[in-house]
């Protein structure tokens, strides 16, 4: 998917001011012009690229006010639905102090000819702007601090709900706040009333921290092992299109010892991760896979593309009779200094 193929369609925005004590809706669409569009597409694709999104799925058995008003959807309806369940959010919100501020912007939007609705929750930011008071002696321009200021395309928003208007999945990022003395996921627990998934990230960093654990224990003083455990992540996301299947780490890293290949399957059983496969899109989640990052106990610091690293006549590491280790950099045509 890219940014071009996201068509909007309609959008509304609903301000959702803690302070004000209400929300203010919004009678009209917002205008789709040109900048607006740009805007709109740029936060979506930010939303649908990343690996914080999970999925979230509603129960027949567990009542949903959202699942309710979706199951009435009508897309001529935008402006009374969206109103619904923005109230629904505010009184949450309300209701709990940490809950941040925000304009809440529901769009409508295809892919590829498929429909969705995206809930796109803009916690404020503050900044400076300037203002201009006109008085007798002439302008005046001054400082002041804005609080409600919308987060800008370049930033990823920590909170958006995307709705397949389809079958009424759902996908979600979300963030924890404070209910009732309780840090909880409020959108997904609260708002929508549905089950939600792992995220791609979330499971990622439960294999990693996995296999840290597992080495931290068992091969805290061979470095080399916890290298080659990195190395071999990043090659099955080469071999297999971006994808980490859980057993075949488990069985490259630790399958010539079974008592310890045993405690980390354990570790990923917690999650019901031990035969999963790991699917993340972004290149931010997967970047910390390209190098090896390297610090002696002298001080010295030393950092090796993953290619290099697996490349024996580039990069060595010896073990010596007193226990040792030294790092043999190959085939050096040019040193720079910085």
């Amino acid at each position: 998917m890219t940014q071009d193929e996201i068509i909007i369609r309609r959008a509304i925005v609903h301000i959702l001011d803690a302070e004000l004590g209400y929300p203010v809706f919004s009678e009209q669409e917002l205008d789709l012009n040109p900048d607006i569009n740009d805007f709109l597409r740029a936060h979506l694709y930010k939303v649908l690229a990343g690996d914080e999104l999970k999925k979230c799925y509603f129960s027949e058995e567990e009542p949903s006010e959202v699942y309710a008003v979706m199951q009435q959807w009508e897309e001529e309806n935008l402006v009374e639905i969206s109103k619904k369940l923005t109230k629904r959010l505010y009184s949450i919100m309300n209701s709990n102090i940490s809950i941040p501020s925000a304009d809440l912007i529901i769009v409508t939007f295809q892919i590829q000819g498929k429909h969705y609705l995206a809930l796109l929750k803009m916690n404020y930011k503050e900044s400076f702007v300037h203002m201009t008071q006109t008085e007798e002696s002439g302008n005046v321009n001054q400082i002041i601090r804005y609080r409600s200021t919308l987060p800008a395309t370049g930033s990823k928003l920590a909170e958006a709900v995307i709705i397949d208007l389809e079958d009424y999945t759902v996908q979600i990022v979300e963030k924890k706040y404070e209910v009732n003395g309780t840090k909880v996921n409020y959108l997904s627990e609260l708002f929508l009333q549905c089950q939600a998934s792992l995220s791609s990230k979330s499971r990622l960093a439960i294999v990693t921290k996995a296999v840290d654990q597992v080495n931290r224990k068992y091969f805290e003083e061979e470095p080399v092992k916890q290298m080659e455990a990195k190395s071999i992540i990043r090659q099955e996301l080469e071999e297999n299109q971006g994808a980490i299947r859980v057993e075949a780490i488990s069985e490259k890293i630790y399958g010539d010892t079974p008592d310890i290949k045993e405690e980390f399957d354990a570790k990923l059983e917690k999650y019901h991760m031990e035969k999963a496969e790991v699917h993340p899109q972004s290149e931010q989640t997967t970047r910390k896979f390209e190098k090896q990052y390297l610090k002696t106990d002298t001080g010295i610091e030393i950092n090796i593309p993953m290619e290099q690293y697996q490349d024996i006549n580039q990069v060595e590491f010896i073990t010596n009779a007193d226990g040792t280790i030294s790092v043999l950099i190959k085939n050096i045509n040019k040193i720079l200094t910085r």
